[in-house]
């Protein structure tokens, strides 16, 4: 075929594309469904085209000519729609819903395999594996035409994410099924249980496994081409195509899984990893590749409708109305009587009945059971009637859940009020409204008598507002209750503060690991919020302030085998993440009294500020120990952070007076590189020195000053530096009683049995008394700070007192103090009266 025919014929279904979007707007209907329309009306006119003039005969004609077949739309169409899907996607809320979205999407498609085969089976004279193919084949749901009506409607994002969920993961199910079912057709395996479900499961989880290691390897490629967001878009397109590939041909495994995962790992973690500006650019690109491909693929699809349909006969109609039905029935059961078993399971997901009767109603099949189908008239392999029977089946099918199920959702969703908000909602929206117009009321009048506009002009334009703030006059948030209004301001200011985390990722103030922790501690303290309102954001506040895994593991190893570097680096982000937590935790306490109180009143906003007060206190201890144990970092960090936001200005400057033509692109460009130079040095990040050389920190302690230097170098192999931190114990009762600590530097806190406390600082010891064989109890010692400590064992205490009889008289004299205080403790105790608190010496 000529190219430049080709090249005509697509461009001028594109450009037939680019008026579809407005036209089923005004028509009421589908996008998808208009596509159909369209699709099988150019299928028709391509093989009468004989009266159309010349341009429009040659573009008839050059569509006619694509050879369209089922690799075409499984390779080419396929993986763009699937990546462009999961990429818009938001993981966290995927996750909530992960236990109906899988039931939708695997337990769904088997049911309806098995509800349909048998079905058709027992009404048609068709083999049971062909009537099995067939129901595979029409479980994949298409969600192109429901989402665009939930988008119109404006319907709730849990309804959304459910039904875009399931058609990410079923299109995967049906295909790993269909593989297997043509393969036992084809008499490549037999038809058993245990292989179906062999092969299912090791084609599902092999693809999740492929794409998530490809979809990583990806982000770590986003790192090297920072700077260049063309290369970056370009990366994901072809990652796409490598996952799904690289899984089919390569791996043996579910291309389509692994698109998905693939997907759902760049946008959850690629945003950190790319350039600031990139992820915006990039969700554009893939709104449009996703356009694109979602429109010809259905075209191309509805075009082979009619050339299919020429050959169905009345049997294989009322075949098409069982098989509808038969569907229907299955996805009823699944919907209405397996979800509900998941409260009896660890993913106790509610979905409401309204809910269930939209994702029954609205499994609509689409371009994926058509390119399935053509796929098995493409195999020689497999009986012709079967062949006849699954092409007219399955198109005959699709064509009524686009005609029926897609044109009859919009007003089901109106009947179940899907398309409302909610009285709360409702009463937010008409305070907002309320608050907006009066501001933009008063700076209206203003503008009017800056411009000296005449009196009529300015009643007019006031009588629009007076009107307006009539009808949302009944939205006084008083009439909700303190809770419900908290727990919107919560929801607002979570939202507002991953916003904020974003902004600080885009201006460059925090590396994309530090950022991409923030964001997903963000979304933890969100998820808190929305589960259980001002409870869960206090819980959230202590979560805000824990040691991370990546943290606790690294603090593990260090005692365990004495590494370091690698807690240096876990403190060193801890340092910097406490700091950026501060700084929005004060920019949402602003917030919240600016923005907030006018919204949802002067109580609610002083609730908010208290609670985000709260935290931020928890913020501030928790850095203040790290600034005490650690100053000189703690001040990098902070010209740090100030250099980057002056770096950021200055950058934007720049950029404000090349969009007003005060400096040419030239000139801009060499002060954009020279900006670079100039604060270089704030990017080299200082490793936070935790190096406790057992050596350095020998000499801090005063008892060891007066020892030989053979004594201490002995001294030195014997002891093992270790770091405590905040509130963590040290000894105490049934841990680590065979072994004496020294304080190096730092304090810890000694818990005495009668509920007093003394604090032991630099120089001092402890846990001597069990070591020397004293019958003591073990009071709990824990570290006020980030404590350097050093650990001798039992053994090596005892044979270094017998080595030096320096040390051993000067430990046993704090020893024998120590022993008179708890004696004196135990006589005041034995009579009932509280023991005065007694100080020990070292």
């Amino acid at each position: 075929m000529d190219v430049g025919l080709l090249v005509f014929g697509l461009a001028a279904l594109l450009t037939l594309v680019c008026f579809m979007p407005p036209l089923a707007g005004r028509l009421k209907l589908p996008y998808s469904v208009l596509l159909a329309i369209v699709g099988c009306l150019l299928g028709i006119g391509v093989h009468v085209h004989g009266w159309a003039p010349p341009v429009l005969a040659d573009m008839l004609d050059s569509i006619e000519k694509f050879e369209i077949s089922s690799e075409t739309f499984l390779t080419v169409f396929l993986p763009v729609l699937l990546f462009e899907t999961a990429l818009s996607m938001n993981v966290r809320r995927l996750l909530d819903d992960i236990g109906p979205i899988l039931m939708m999407a695997i337990v769904a498609v088997l049911v309806c395999t098995v509800v349909v085969g048998y079905a058709l089976h027992v009404l048609s004279p068709y083999g049971l594996v062909a009537c099995l193919l067939l129901g595979a084949i029409v479980a994949t749901t298409d969600p192109a035409a429901v989402v665009s009506i939930f988008r119109d409607l404006g319907a709730p994002k849990r309804l959304t994410t459910l039904v875009e969920g399931e058609s990410l993961f079923n299109d995967a199910a049906s295909i790993a099924l269909y593989s297997v079912l043509v393969g036992i057709m084809t008499g490549q395996s037999k038809l058993s249980v245990g292989n179906v479900f062999t092969d299912f499961v090791v084609h599902f989880i092999g693809g999740g496994l492929a794409g998530y290691a490809m979809g990583r390897l990806a982000c770590v490629l986003f790192a090297w081409l920072r700077g260049f967001p063309a290369a970056e878009i370009t990366l994901t397109l072809t990652l796409a195509y490598l996952t799904f590939y690289v899984s089919e041909h390569y791996l043996g495994v579910s291309g389509v899984v692994g698109t998905v995962i693939a997907g759902l790992v760049v946008g959850s973690t690629g945003r950190t990893r790319m350039a600031p500006t990139t992820f915006e650019y990039l969700t554009s690109a893939w709104a449009q590749f996703g356009f694109w491909a979602n429109s010809l693929i259905f075209l191309f699809a509805a075009m082979l409708i009619p050339r299919i349909m020429e050959q169905a006969t009345g049997a294989d109609m009322w075949l098409i109305i069982v098989l509808f039905f038969a569907t229907l029935l299955a996805r009823a059961i699944v919907v209405f009587g397996m979800l509900p078993l998941l409260k009896l399971t660890r993913l106790r997901t509610r979905v409401s009945r309204a809910y269930k009767t939209v994702m029954l109603w609205g499994g609509l099949r689409g371009a994926v059971s058509l390119a399935l189908a053509l796929a098995v008239t493409e195999r020689q392999d497999v009986p012709e009637a079967a062949r006849q029977f699954v092409a007219v089946a399955t198109t005959g099918f699709v064509l009524l859940t686009l005609f029926v199920n897609g044109i009859s959702l919009r007003p089901l969703m109106r009947l179940l009020r899907l398309n409302e908000l909610s009285q709360m909602e409702r009463t937010i929206r008409n305070q907002a409204v309320m608050v907006a117009l009066e501001d933009l009321q008063d700076k209206t009048e203003e503008v009017a008598s800056a411009d000296h506009i005449g009196p009529e002009v300015r009643e007019r334009i006031r009588t629009v507002f007076d009107a307006s703030l009539q009808e949302v006059r009944d939205g006084d948030v008083s009439r909700m209750s303190l809770d419900a209004r908290v727990s919107v301001g919560l929801a607002i200011l979570a939202q507002r503060e991953e916003e904020m985390f974003f902004d600080v990722l885009k201006a460059q103030i925090v590396d994309w690991r530090l950022a991409e922790s923030l964001l997903a501690r963000s979304e933890r303290l969100e998820d808190a919020v929305r589960a259980g309102g001002l409870a869960g954001f206090e819980n959230g506040i202590a979560a805000d302030v824990r040691y991370s895994r990546g943290f606790r593991v690294a603090l593990r190893m260090h005692y365990l085998f004495g590494f370091q570097r690698w807690l240096a680096s876990e403190l060193g982000q801890r340092f910097a993440a406490l700091m950026c937590k501060r700084t929005v935790a004060q920019r949402l306490i602003a917030f919240a009294g600016q923005q907030i109180k006018p919204l949802l009143g002067e109580e609610t906003a002083d609730v908010l500020v208290r609670a985000h007060q709260r935290r931020l206190d928890a913020i501030e201890n928790a850095l203040q120990a790290l600034n005490l144990q650690y100053p000189s970092y703690a001040l990098w960090l902070q010209e740090s952070y100030l250099g980057r936001v002056a770096r950021q200005l200055e950058r934007m400057r720049y950029r404000e007076m090349l969009g007003q033509s005060l400096i040419s692109g030239e000139v801009y460009a060499d002060l954009v590189q020279k900006l670079e130079s100039r604060w270089a040095h704030i990017d080299r990040h200082p490793p936070l020195d935790i190096e406790m050389s057992a050596t350095e920190l020998v000499k801090r302690v005063p008892l060891f000053e007066k020892l030989s230097a053979d004594s201490l170098r002995a001294i030195c192999k014997l002891l093992k530096p270790r770091l405590a931190l905040p509130d963590q114990p040290v000894l105490g009762r049934g841990r680590n009683v065979d072994e004496m600590c020294f304080v190096a530097s730092g304090a810890v806190t000694v818990h005495l049995p009668d509920h007093t406390t003394v604090e032991l600082g630099s120089g001092e010891f402890f846990g001597e008394l069990a070591l020397l064989g004293e019958q003591v109890m073990m009071p709990e010692v824990t570290s006020l700070g980030y404590s350097k400590l050093l650990m001798m064992s039992a053994r090596d205490f005892r044979a270094l007192l017998a080595r030096d009889p320096t040390l051993r008289e000067g430990i046993e004299t704090v020893a024998r103090q120590r022993m008179r205080a708890i004696e004196v403790w135990r006589q005041f105790s034995s009579v009932n009266t509280p023991a005065p608190p007694t100080q020990p010496q070292s």
